[in-house]
């Protein structure tokens, strides 16, 4: 009995030695590895910066216009008749008062013929009752009549001859024509549309800015124009006008700069982007717009700064999260207002992938170089 009970003391105590062998094993294992991780620590995240700089830029006003022809217009028929002519072609260049389609005058032309007649005689028969007059063989009243016939005569000459002007549609100034709406033999009641005419060799660019903008904006200054259709050019001009009425409905003010377009490169209807350059500039501190992490509860950047690491005691270089407030954007760069130092070396590239306190390390030697008006080749 007495046997049996030391052999499981001798068993329990084995067993009891095994599990406190694991658990001490497990225990340097866990600790061994907790050790080599603080010794390794979190791994560093590759960025490129900057440095926070003062800039002077030019103070400008961004708007949408639209370009206009100089001389533009839409050539209607004034009365119904039959196309007789048409003498010109899509696209063609037309010099001012070039007859441009002929509307039927058959009618017109035969009653004018028979009107011209009846006109020559009244005026013989006008100028016999005169010379009878001056001798009292006949009575004044004779005199007038003929007066009258002949006054008569000459003004359905005239109205005759106005009717065949009207039928006859002329370019009223030099430019181009676009592409004809009309048919030979075609019947065109009043108002029938023939062709657009427009004189581009000057163009209008006409843009709306709010009610504020007319304080600051006056005639002669400085506007730039771009064009998706031409993203490498940029068109210069000057503001020309300024409605003196502001639209009660959007409270905006319509502006207008003049541009010369000998190259016919400014298509009345183009889209383009107006830059209205003002007079005053102002010097703002600017970082390029990569460096801003954008959020809803606030625009932050990443400054960089250095700090020592607790197990090794060196000098690591890690990023400190600030919140800004930013102002206007100018290229590549956005201009701050609070929250920045000129000088402060800040994350400019791979900013989104931080949080604060991480380590990094710096690489700018493919990092892209902002700047102030930039053109890229596949825009």
């Amino acid at each position: 009995m007495i046997k049996k009970k030391l052999f499981g003391i001798c068993i329990f105590g084995g067993l009891v030695l095994v599990l406190l062998f694991l658990v001490g094993t497990k225990k340097l294992s866990f600790g061994a590895m907790g050790a080599a991780g603080k010794m390794k620590g979190p791994r560093a995240e590759s960025v490129s910066t900057s440095i926070a700089e003062r800039q002077s830029w030019v103070d400008s006003i961004q708007a949408i216009g639209s370009i206009e022809p100089y001389k533009g217009v839409r050539l209607d028929t004034e009365v119904a008749g039959v196309v007789s002519a048409i003498n010109f072609k899509n696209g063609q260049d037309v010099d001012a008062g070039t007859i441009l389609v002929q509307l039927d005058i058959a009618v017109e032309s035969a009653l004018l013929n028979s009107n011209q007649a009846t006109a020559h005689l009244a005026e013989i028969e006008l100028v016999r009752a005169k010379r009878l007059r001056g001798t009292d063989s006949i009575a004044q009243s004779q005199l007038d009549r003929a007066q009258a016939g002949f006054d008569e005569a000459t003004a359905e000459m005239k109205n005759l001859k106005a009717i065949i002007e009207r039928k006859t549609i002329r370019a009223p100034f030099s430019g181009r024509v676009g592409i004809r709406q009309i048919n030979l033999g075609q019947y065109l009641s009043p108002g029938a549309p023939i062709v657009n005419l427009q004189s581009c060799d000057q163009v209008f660019v006409n843009f709306t800015l709010p009610q504020k903008a007319i304080a600051r904006v006056t005639t002669g200054m400085k506007i730039t124009l771009q064009s998706d259709v031409y993203p490498e050019q940029t068109f210069e001009s000057s503001v020309t006008a300024i409605s003196p009425q502001i639209d009660p409905v959007t409270r905006t003010v319509q502006f207008q700069g003049t541009l010369e377009n000998k190259d016919d490169r400014l298509r009345p209807g183009l889209f383009v982007k107006v830059t209205v350059i003002l007079t005053n500039k102002n010097d703002v501190l600017v970082v390029p717009a990569t460096s801003i992490v954008y959020a809803p509860y606030g625009n932050s950047i990443f400054k960089v700064t250095t700090a020592s690491d607790e197990v090794t005691g060196l000098e690591t270089t890690i990023v400190k999260q600030s919140f800004i407030r930013i102002g206007k954007r100018s290229g590549d760069f956005v201009s701050i207002l609070d929250g920045l130092q000129e000088g402060d070396e800040i994350v400019s590239a791979g900013a989104f992938k931080l949080n604060n306190g991480m380590l990094i390390t710096i690489h700018n030697d493919l990092a892209p170089t902002p700047e102030l008006a930039p053109s890229p080749g596949n825009s």
